[in-house]
């Protein structure tokens, strides 16, 4: 019997049903939900809603929850700073979480240069910002970004993603001097490129883009994931990361690492670039910055951050204060419950489980990630790769029903990805991959094997 995820009869329950109809009536179409309960509190990587059904949350709120919901030292930060001041806008009047919180960061961020820090409201906004200050800084116009990538919904940002429906399509026209190139994801290359040979094809195409898509002279930034996140949890190899790092030295160009999904511990580093040994010139970073407060912010080399005139980078409500607050409390929790360390071990109990699903389950096609980073990708024949995007949504149904709640991924919509919060227990842990494991053997219509 499962001991920590509950539902009661079918989602969704009474209360939330008739919550949810007010949601449809009153909520605009595109705010569609993925789980069928109305929550009313969370602990930790659990969620409970109005009727009293309990999951166990694989999602962590997009990512933002490394450190849990509601942690106790987090809220009270929140508490206590909303009681002295919630709001001014720091360049009318400052405050000490912020200038605090910048100090801190900018120790953490990997790489010998330097530091300075600017802070916005969320990841969207500081790829935005990281772009401006590029071009700024450069004088140049063009920005180079991957298949698969994700940055955001805003104008540049979208511009920058990868996946046309439903981020991109019918939102036109986009951001000029955008331009894409593959990213290494050995799973599927064209079938001529072996998968040891994905870093080596991925930054010879970037090389080839020079002779026939931009002048390199014209390009202000390159934009890299260190795992792709929606894009299917794909991790770039070190390799690949230290070839582009290369690429940008030779050509005076800024390498902009976005960390909003990878950073704050989630792959058994602070940073996902430290994997690589690299440094960023500009990082992008938010999520679980502040536990789920909107907060994010730009980390780069200070010569760069100061490049850009005075009250040039800027909104009304970056860096409030109280998510400012929220922030330096994750810190401290990321620190004293070790939980860096905490995803490394975390990483290594999802992929034992997840390889185990691919000697069982043919449905089942690669296993990757960093750290607890994971996912799992899902297929209809193994020869072929055909996507299993369907299948993925039925296992995702089915878990939820039992009381897990988890997330697809990818370009193709056939990955189920684990972003659980880093608190959360082995027994929790366990529990919801035992469902995830019974709701991937329906779908599969194989057994589970003991």
């Amino acid at each position: 019997m499962p001991q920590f995820a509950h539902v009661s009869g079918s989602l969704p329950g009474p209360k939330s049903a008739a919550l949810l109809a007010k949601k449809d009536a009153t909520v605009a179409r595109a705010f569609d939900v993925h789980l069928p309960a109305v929550i009313e509190s969370g602990r930790g990587a659990l969620l409970t809603d109005i009727d009293g059904n309990t999951f166990i949350d694989l999602s962590g709120g997009i990512g933002c929850l490394n450190v849990g919901h509601c942690h106790p030292k987090v809220v009270a930060a929140i508490e206590e700073q909303a009681r002295h001041l919630t709001h001014t806008d720091f360049t009318v009047a400052p405050y000490e979480s912020l200038i605090t919180l910048a100090g801190r960061l900018t120790k953490l961020v990997p790489g010998p240069s330097a530091k300075k820090a600017a802070f916005f409201n969320s990841g969207a906004e500081a790829v935005e910002n990281a772009v401006k200050i590029a071009r700024y800084a450069t004088h140049r116009k063009a920005v180079i970004a991957f298949e698969g990538a994700f940055h955001g919904r805003t104008l540049m940002a979208m511009s920058l993603t990868s996946k046309q429906v439903p981020y991109k399509a019918g939102f036109g026209p986009l951001a000029p001097e955008v331009y894409r190139v593959p990213f290494p994801y050995a799973y599927r290359l064209p079938a001529d490129v072996p998968p040891a040979h994905a870093s080596a094809y991925a930054l010879s195409r970037l090389e080839d883009a020079f002779r026939t898509v931009v002048d390199p002279e014209d390009v202000a930034a390159i934009i890299i994931e260190p795992v792709l996140g929606e894009g299917g949890f794909v991790p770039a190899p070190a390799e690949f990361l230290q070839g582009v790092r290369k690429i940008c030295d030779e050509r005076g160009i800024v390498l902009i690492v976005d960390e909003v999904q990878t950073g704050f511990g989630r792959t058994g580093k602070f940073f996902a670039i430290e994997h690589a040994g690299i440094e960023a010139d500009l990082m992008t970073v938010a999520k679980s910055i502040a536990a789920g407060m909107p907060l994010s912010a730009v980390i780069g080399k200070a010569e760069l951050m100061d490049a850009v005139r005075e009250s040039g980078l800027g909104g009304t409500y970056v860096g409030n204060p109280v998510a400012c607050a929220a922030a330096n409390a994750v810190l401290d929790v990321i620190e004293e419950e070790k939980l860096v360390e905490r995803a490394a071990h975390l990483g290594q109990l999802y992929r034992e489980r997840f390889l185990r699903w691919q000697d069982k389950f043919e449905i089942v096609g690669d296993v990757r990630g960093l750290g607890a980073m994971m996912a799992v990708e899902f297929v209809t024949d193994r020869a072929t790769k055909a996507p299993a995007k369907h299948e993925v949504g039925d296992i995702l149904t089915h878990a939820m029903q039992r009381g897990v709640l988890a997330l697809s991924a990818g370009v193709l919509g056939n990955n189920v990805r684990v972003l659980a919060p880093l608190v959360i227990t082995d027994a929790q842990a366990g529990e919801a991959l035992d469902i995830l494991e019974e709701a991937v053997a329906e779908v599969a219509k194989a057994p589970v094997h003991a």
